[in-house]
């Protein structure tokens, strides 16, 4: 019999960032996502204020372990347009997802309609530019493909079910904007620790 390595091994220096580490005053540090970008690993996290209001910040890193937070958040809620009041309570767990030359960010806004998913985009992490609410109420972990299938974007995202476990699904939109064709494609396995609810990570 033959051993190997494990694929993934925990790196000792473990956390690689805290609140202690952010130049402006957050309680947590958690949930984040990181690409690379010319050169340099950039990590967009999510933190809460002590009102606990959630935003997301920004840290570099020339090696992907060593990171330096940027002086202010990335992304705080909206105070005005149509994005504020979906956003009243916080923008959380953002997701990077590098489409066609830029980055797509999908976030959730959440308010006290419940949590809809936003879309933003940039193309280099200093300006960032609010597209669309793209789902309904109650419906997260929504991560976008890199590349289109029969000129459509596609997604996988997790709605919040009342009667079924909470499930990946896969939809497509012509714009980025108005989404359908939805279908299940993955659900959570009975007696087994996901049991209760499964749903997208990093972007595909």
């Amino acid at each position: 019999m033959t051993t190997q390595d494990h694929i993934v091994k925990r790196y000792k220096k473990n956390p690689i960032l805290t609140k202690d580490d952010v130049p402006y005053p957050v309680a947590t540090v958690h949930n984040a996502g990181i690409v690379k970008h010319n050169g340099r690993y950039i990590m967009l996290f999510r933190s809460h204020r002590h009102n606990g209001r959630s935003i997301i910040g920004r840290a570099d890193s020339d090696d992907g372990f060593s990171f330096t937070v940027h002086p202010k958040p990335f992304l705080i809620p909206a105070t005005d347009n149509m994005f504020a009041e979906y956003e009243e309570f916080g923008v959380e767990d953002l997701r990077i997802c590098p489409v066609e030359g830029d980055y797509l960010l999908t976030y959730s806004a959440y308010s006290r309609h419940g949590v809809r998913i936003a879309l933003a985009r940039t193309r280099d992490f200093e300006k960032v530019e609010r597209i669309a609410l793209i789902t309904q109420a109650d419906l997260r972990n929504v991560v976008i493909f890199p590349e289109r299938f029969g000129g459509r974007y596609a997604r996988l995202d997790r709605p919040h079910s009342e009667i079924s476990p909470w499930s990946i699904w896969i939809s497509y939109s012509p714009d980025l904007v108005h989404w359908g064709d939805s279908r299940v494609i993955m659900k959570p396995v009975p007696y087994h620790w996901d049991e209760m609810k499964i749903g997208p990570g990093a972007p595909p």
